[in-house]
């Protein structure tokens, strides 16, 4: 997995138990046993998971006494939306002038003609 953060969210997001997990915390606070509840999975591999999430800076785990609640962090997931965003524009534009070329073919207004030498010389 690469050391930048962007990479490291993504990669964290690829998975579906995590996606499922960060949205369980999007609700609250919950232990790692709370999390763990919804899968057919032990707690050693759930708690792999968190680890990947944390790493990715996308929670953060507590203390308070015995009980260890993990927490949603938004920053990351807002930097990977903004990356997302950008490119989400990009490809809107292109999709706004194909669209309007087709328009003009379909209407024949503003015919292209190809380049090349002048016609009759």
């Amino acid at each position: 997995m690469a050391d930048d953060p962007l990479s490291k969210v993504f990669a964290a997001l690829a998975d579906p138990t995590r996606r499922e997990i960060l949205a369980r915390l999007a609700q609250g606070e919950a232990t790692v046993n709370e999390l763990a509840e919804p899968f057919a999975m032990s707690l050693q591999a759930v708690s792999k998971h968190l680890k990947v999430l944390e790493r990715a800076g996308l929670i953060t785990r507590g203390r308070d006494a015995q009980w260890r609640p993990c927490r949603l962090q938004v920053e990351p997931l807002e930097g990977a939306s903004a990356w997302i965003e950008r490119y989400k524009d990009v490809q809107t534009d292109r999709l706004d002038r194909l669209a309007a070329e087709i328009d003009r073919i379909r209407t024949g207004t503003g015919r292209k003609q190809a380049p090349g030498p002048e016609r009759g010389q």
